[in-house]
C-alpha cells in the first residue's frame, strides 16, 4: 500500500499509522522534529519507575552496553502509560531504539508495521520456550523478546493444609473438597481475583483454558465448566463473595492475613510473601479438570521490541546487539532471579528451577502457558472485557454459565 494509505515519512523513516494518529490527537500542529540522539547511545522506553527496578535494569544495560562501546539510557513511565508515551514519542520523531511493552500490547504496534522483525536486526531467539516465542510474536513473526516471564500458580498455607491432613489439590474435584474442608471461621479455603478487569481475567484464564475454553469461540460448550467451578466455590462458602471486587493484591493480602488457606497468584507476590512471618507458604501447579492433563495458564511479562528506523539502520543493529546480550543464558538467569520471574531460554529456565526450588512450579507452568493474544491479536481487549462480564454475571447470580459465554462471544464479535 502507498504511504498515503497508512504511513507518513519522517527523518526516522517510516512512521506507522499509530504515529500519524498520535500526531493528530496528541500533538496537533506539531511541526518540529526531535534532536537526533547520540549515535553511541541506545535509548529504552520501559515501565521501570520503581527505583530498585530501574537501578537493577541499568546494571544489566551497562553490563551489555559497555563492551559494545554503547551507553544505554532508560526512559521509564508507569506501565499503563508506556503505549501512550510511545505514541507521543513516535509523533515527534523521538521514539526510543528499544520499546519494552507488556506482551498483550505488542500486537497493536506490530500490526502497523512499525516494529522490526527481530531476525532482521540479528537477535537470536533460538532456545526460547514456545510460550515465550508466542508472547513476542504477531502473525507468525517474532517482534519482541522477553528476558523473563511469569504466570499463575496455586499458593497455599503449608501449616493449614498439614493440620487438616490435606495435600495440595491437583484436580478440580480435589480443589472443591480441600477448599471446603479448609474453610473455618474467618478463613476461606480458596481465594482468587474475579475483578471486572485484567486481574480477574488473568486469573480466570487458567481454568477457562484448562477446561478447553477457546477465546475465538467462547460459546463452544467447554468454558462453562470453569465458570461453574468458580460459582460453586463461592456458593458453598469456600471462597468469599468479595472475590468479584478483589484484585490480585487484595487476594494476597487475604492470604497473608490468614483469611485464605489457598490462593491463585503470581511470582510478583513473592517479595511480600517472603518478607512476612505469619504464614509459611509453598507453590503448586494449578488444579486441572482431570488428572494427568496439563494446566494451561496465561503467560505474562514484558517484551523488548525494536522500532523501525529506516534512515538510521545502525541504531537498529545496536539495539539488536544489546538485546542479544540481555538475553544470554547467564543474564536471563540472573535477571529472572532478581525479579522472581522465569527465564525464557529453556536451559536458563531449568537452571532457575534448580536454584529456586520453592518457585519451581512457576518454571514448569510457563512451559504450558498460552499468550492471551496468540489467537486473537489486537482483538484481545474485546475478548478480555467479554470474559470479565461473563464471570461477573455468573458470580453475582445474574446469568448461567451458558448464557454468560454466549453473550460474551456476541460481545467480543461486536467489539472487533
Amino acid at each position: 500500500m502507498p504511504d498515503s494509505a497508512g504511513r507518513i515519512r519522517t527523518r526516522r523513516g517510516r512512521v506507522p499509522a499509530f504515529a500519524a494518529l498520535a500526531c493528530a490527537l496528541v500533538a496537533p500542529g506539531l511541526t518540529g522534529c526531535a534532536a537526533q540522539p547520540d549515535p553511541g547511545t541506545v535509548t529504552v522506553l520501559n515501565s521501570a519507575t520503581d527505583t530498585a527496578e530501574h537501578t537493577a535494569n541499568q546494571r544489566f544495560f551497562d553490563r551489555c552496553g559497555k563492551p559494545l562501546g554503547l551507553k544505554v539510557e532508560q526512559i521509564s513511565v508507569p506501565a499503563d502509560q508506556v503505549a501512550s508515551k510511545a505514541l507521543r514519542m513516535a509523533s515527534s520523531d523521538s521514539l526510543t531504539d528499544i520499546l519494552e511493552l507488556d506482551g498483550s500490547e505488542l500486537p497493536q504496534f506490530a500490526q502497523t508495521e512499525g516494529l522490526r522483525p527481530l531476525d532482521e536486526v540479528g537477535v537470536d531467539t533460538t532456545g526460547l520456550s514456545t510460550s515465550a516465542k508466542s508472547l513476542g510474536s504477531y502473525d507468525g513473526t517474532q517482534y519482541g523478546i522477553a528476558r523473563s516471564v511469569n504466570s499463575l500458580a496455586l499458593i497455599y498455607n503449608t501449616e493449614l493444609l498439614k493440620e487438616a491432613g490435606i495435600a495440595p489439590p491437583t484436580t478440580w474435584k480435589e480443589l472443591r473438597v480441600a477448599a471446603k474442608e479448609l474453610t473455618s471461621g474467618d478463613t476461606y479455603g480458596m481465594a482468587f481475583s474475579a475483578s471486572p478487569n485484567a486481574d480477574g481475567v488473568y486469573q480466570f484464564l487458567p481454568f477457562f483454558w484448562s477446561a478447553g475454553g477457546d477465546e475465538t469461540k467462547m460459546d463452544n460448550g467447554k468454558g462453562e465448566a470453569a465458570l461453574q467451578l468458580w460459582k460453586d466455590l463461592v456458593a458453598d462458602g469456600s471462597a468469599s463473595r468479595s472475590v468479584v471486587n478483589w484484585n490480585q493484591q487484595d487476594v494476597n493480602d487475604q492470604f497473608v492475613a490468614g483469611r485464605a488457606a489457598m490462593m491463585i497468584n503470581g511470582p510478583w507476590q513473592v517479595p511480600v510473601l517472603s518478607a512476612q512471618k505469619k504464614v509459611d507458604w509453598a507453590v503448586a501447579s494449578i488444579p486441572v479438570p482431570e488428572a494427568g492433563k496439563p494446566a494451561v495458564p496465561p503467560i505474562g511479562g514484558t517484551v523488548m521490541a525494536v522500532p523501525k528506523n529506516d534512515e538510521d539502520p545502525a541504531r537498529e543493529k545496536n539495539a539488536g546487539k544489546v538485546l542479544n546480550c540481555l538475553n544470554s543464558e547467564k543474564n536471563q538467569l540472573q535477571w529472572g532471579a532478581s525479579v522472581n520471574n522465569v527465564p525464557t531460554r529453556a536451559t536458563a529456565a531449568q537452571a532457575y528451577a534448580k536454584q529456586n526450588p520453592k518457585l519451581a512450579a512457576f518454571a514448569e507452568l510457563v512451559t504450558t502457558a498460552h499468550s492471551r493474544t496468540a489467537k486473537v491479536g489486537t482483538g484481545w481487549p474485546a475478548v478480555g472485557d467479554a470474559l470479565a462480564g461473563a464471570f461477573q454475571s455468573v458470580l453475582t447470580g445474574r446469568t448461567s454459565p451458558e448464557q454468560a459465554l454466549r453473550r460474551a462471544q456476541q460481545q467480543a464479535s461486536a467489539g472487533k
